[in-house]
């Protein structure tokens, strides 16, 4: 037991971090650490539902976009013809012309405007002769479709249609965007299983110690605030524990599968910052979950009311994943700001910025305003749980309250 008097020469990191070694060694060292390690077998069933989700968003998040650098007239020509095709004919591709200035320039080739820009094919040539360039998928995307408005701009439709010919690329920007979205999938998945997965864990060991009263003498002796840090950081560590534990299992299981895996691109940042980002997103996300789990475990009495408290977080969870995995597909736009602005889906959407863009700052501002948010998070709780929870008797006295009164009674 933690001697009152000691505490209180203790400044509030040095409380916490009794508070961490203490739950820390506790919780590693229990049997039901132990089997909480074999849990990631049912999220895998769920990460295989959640492909279909991801499909979807892939296919959204595809370019697109066709590029006319041919003549003025024939320009025109292919855009009256896509706005007259328009409601009548599906799977038509948005039109995007280039300037004359450029396209007439001594420098302008297809293959430089489809690395630098964010378009799925240029078209070049003739009415008669289109000529496509692009990567080999997003040309026999979209073959069809501008032998289609070809011909139709010709007057030959629908009884002659002319030939595409190909000019094939290796990479594009567009199609670099397209694959690094599967990265940035993978990534906010798997902070999301890992995310509930492990968040509750501080919900349920904070119920049990109020429910052995352990919680009370704890915050007779330390401020409740130092309780809360110290509860969250210690969890946060068992996580990083149980983590380790299932990556070097799921690091043999690669070994041994070898390239029958599918491999991910690399992200925009490159592996190891994205790496390093993800860990930080991870234990940012956690402790914004966590410190909200613990308000709801302070101010639950039985494990009935922890549930009914806790849906409403895990649901609102669930919809702030869906929002950030549908903001990455249009980086920078409101729905993409909002999602990496909230604190809930804040990790997600800021990890995959990471895969997708390139910049660094942005990442630096997103970690302090979370950290601004887990310290107003954790305060917020150990206020309304020292005011709501810990008041007993006439005057809402608390434990120290009562610890006093005790000793004074003692020396009497």
């Amino acid at each position: 037991m933690i001697r009152e008097n000691e505490a209180s020469r203790l400044s509030f990191f040095e409380a916490a971090w009794v508070i961490v070694r203490r739950d820390f060694r506790a919780i590693l060292f229990s049997r039901a650490f132990f089997f909480f390690l074999l849990g990631p077998l049912f999220p895998i069933i769920v990460g295989a539902l959640a492909g279909g989700i991801g499909g979807q968003v892939q296919r959204e998040a595809i370019v697109n976009t066709v590029a006319l650098a041919m003549t003025d007239a024939d320009n025109e020509a292919l855009l009256v013809a896509s706005r007259t095709a328009k409601g009548k004919v599906d799977g038509l591709p948005e039109i995007a012309v280039i300037e004359e200035a450029r396209r007439d320039s001594s420098d302008f080739s297809p293959e430089d405007l489809l690395r630098t820009s964010n378009y799925a094919v240029v078209v070049t040539g003739t009415l008669a002769e289109p000529e496509l360039s692009g990567t080999h998928t997003q040309i026999h995307r979209w073959d069809g479709a501008v032998s289609l408005l070809a011909a139709m701009a010709s007057g030959t439709a629908p009884t002659s249609f002319p030939e595409i010919i190909e000019r094939q690329v290796e990479t594009t920007a567009a199609a670099a965007k397209s694959n690094r979205i599967r990265t940035a999938q993978a990534g906010q998945l798997l902070l999301f299983l890992l995310m509930m997965l492990l968040a509750g864990m501080v919900l349920s060991n904070l119920v049990e110690e109020k429910a052995n009263k352990v919680i009370e003498v704890l915050a007779a002796a330390i401020p409740m605030d130092s309780v809360f840090f110290g509860k969250l950081f210690a969890m946060l560590g068992v996580s990083f524990v149980g983590i380790a534990v299932w990556g070097a299992f799921g690091a043999g299981i690669g070994a041994l599968a070898g390239e029958s895996l599918p491999s991910l691109p690399e992200p925009a940042l490159g592996w190891p910052l994205f790496i390093l980002l993800g860990v930080v997103y991870f234990s940012m996300g956690y402790l914004i979950l966590g410190s909200l789990f613990l308000t709801i475990g302070g101010m639950a009495t039985t494990v009935r009311e922890v549930q009914t408290l806790s849906m409403p977080i895990t649901m609102a969870q669930l919809l702030v994943f869906f929002l950030a995995a549908f903001a990455m597909t249009n980086p920078g736009s409101p729905l993409e700001l909002t999602a990496a602005i909230f604190p809930l889906s804040s990790p997600f959407a800021m990890l995959a910025r990471a895969a997708q863009s390139s910049e660094v700052w942005p990442h630096l501002l997103a970690i302090t305003w979370q950290a601004l948010c887990v310290a107003a998070f954790v305060k917020g709780g150990a206020t309304l749980f020292r005011r709501r929870v810990m008041k007993s008797g006439k005057g809402g006295r608390g434990p120290r309250d009562r610890g006093a009164r005790t000793a004074s009674t003692a020396g009497k």
